[in-house]
């Protein structure tokens, strides 16, 4: 029997307001083998969406012109079997939960380490990918 790695880069779409963030932990996770596209708005998301796949989505719950719960229900229209993993600041865990229900694979708190992150992340593509088998 094989052992199954991970070769192919994970298709992680990031969608935060706050451009800086957006832009360091883009650049921090596009080394660690992963095709990262940032979108600094619910509607920019969507327009990636549309025009390609991703495995995983971070996904700010606060932004200014749609927030992420908002963005959630739109994604999970696109694509239901897109993981979705929660920024939340501090005190919103009550509506990371509502997304959680809404079909987020998970939540974090802002802000959060980037090892946490990654486990996260690891962790929501093996779950949208556990069902395709890999032939010996």
């Amino acid at each position: 029997m094989k052992e199954t790695v991970l070769t192919d880069p994970i298709r992680l779409l990031i969608v935060d307001d706050e451009v800086g963030f957006v832009d360091i932990l883009t650049k921090r996770l596009s080394r660690r083998n992963m095709e990262v596209t940032a979108a600094y708005s619910g509607t920019e998301a969507i327009q990636a969406l549309r025009k390609q796949e991703f495995d995983v989505t971070v996904l700010d719950l606060k932004m200014e012109e749609m927030d992420g719960i908002e963005a959630l229900k739109i994604f999970k229209k696109i694509d239901p079997k897109m993981m979705v993993i929660m920024l939340t600041g501090h005190g919103s865990a009550q509506a990371a939960r509502e997304g959680i229900e809404l079909g987020a694979f998970d939540y974090l708190t802002k802000p959060c380490e980037l090892e946490e992150l990654l486990v996260k992340i690891t962790k929501a593509y093996q779950e949208r990918n556990k069902d395709q088998t890999v032939p010996d």
